[in-house]
């Protein structure tokens, strides 16, 4: 269950109020006249399912909601009321497969951001995997997976790519692009350096390598995993599932190409160097594609689910009247 906190012009109560009552899936409607001062008006509160929520969100904004009072939306972890589980089962579909997409849209929003912190990141994830890469660790391939937020900018691609907003496109793209040359620039100076102290030499990256040659050595099944981990990431951020995001992580070798590639070019390792950029860009095509099929499955089973609703969604007002 969602639960929703709607700051309302006290001349657009009684039609969003009507809204929700019509609104098949709600439950626990409150209005608490006079309550709001900033804007001034009323609060009104009330309890959606997840699977009702992207529509009457909609509805709410069609109203102009957003503009002259305010939607705030908050998850609810337990619900313990006949009421609730009564509005769950009529609204059509499963909680778990509805897509919020003001909620996504806000997400990979602060995600596609470029700032000092995810520039700090994504570099501090490549220069372990720059680690991981000389020493041929297998873990510290892992953990430098895990560190970074490069799925953030390509989630936001995807979800730009799909609601047809560019300035998304280009603010998640700015983030990518500039984001991976930092995070490389900082990762061959840091490979220089360690080179000076004796920790890093060439021998170690002309080595076999088996645990990490694959990095540099791209095929069709780079592509593939990578096209599965946009798949179970897009459906991560779309039903929430954090869990699942991480596995999806540590799935692709996005940063530790781009370590390898910074190392390798360091290193006038060229060959090395443009395996591993082929590498990267095979996961970050496989990721988009993925991801942009995925919300546009998903998109299209919403539709189909919103027609079948309408009928129900009038029906449940005239029972109430």
């Amino acid at each position: 269950m969602l639960h929703l906190r709607l700051n309302v012009p006290a001349d657009l109560t009684d039609e969003v109020v009507r809204t929700l009552e019509a609104t098949v899936g709600t439950a626990h409607l409150a209005v608490v006249q006079g309550a709001s001062r900033n804007p001034a008006g009323d609060l009104v509160l009330c309890d959606v399912a997840r699977e009702a929520g992207d529509e009457l969100l909609g509805d709410l904004r069609a109203l102009g909601l957003d503009r002259s009072g305010a939607i705030a939306v908050e998850n609810i972890d337990l619900s313990l009321s006949k009421r609730a589980e009564k509005a769950e089962a009529e609204a059509p579909g499963e909680g778990v497969d509805a897509v919020l997409w003001e909620q996504l849209a806000d997400a990979t929003h602060e995600e596609s951001t470029l700032t000092v912190t995810y520039v700090a990141f994504l570099a501090i994830a490549t220069m372990l995997a720059a680690c991981g890469v000389m020493l041929d660790n297998a873990i510290l391939i892992v953990g430098a997976m895990a560190v970074g937020p490069e799925f953030g900018p390509l989630a936001g691609i995807s979800t730009a790519l799909v609601q047809r907003a560019p300035g998304l496109v280009w603010r998640s793209l700015t983030a990518l692009v500039v984001g991976f040359a930092a995070a490389m620039v900082l990762t061959a100076g840091f490979g220089w350096l360690l080179d000076q102290v004796g920790l890093f030499d060439k021998a170690m990256l002309e080595a076999d390598r088996p645990n990490t040659a694959f990095i540099w050595k791209p095929d069709w099944m780079s592509f593939v995993v990578a096209f599965l981990a946009g798949v179970a990431g897009t459906l991560s951020l779309t039903s929430a599932k954090s869990g699942a995001l991480i596995g999806v992580a540590i799935s692709v070798t996005t940063v530790p190409a781009a370590a390898n590639a910074a190392m390798a070019f360091s290193y006038k390792e060229y060959a090395q160097t443009w395996g591993s950029s082929g590498q990267l860009l095979a996961n970050l095509g496989g990721i988009v594609l993925a991801g942009v099929l995925t919300l546009l499955t998903q998109k299209s089973l919403l539709a189909s689910v919103r027609r079948r609703r309408t009928p129900m969604r009038r029906r449940g007002f005239e029972d109430r009247l």
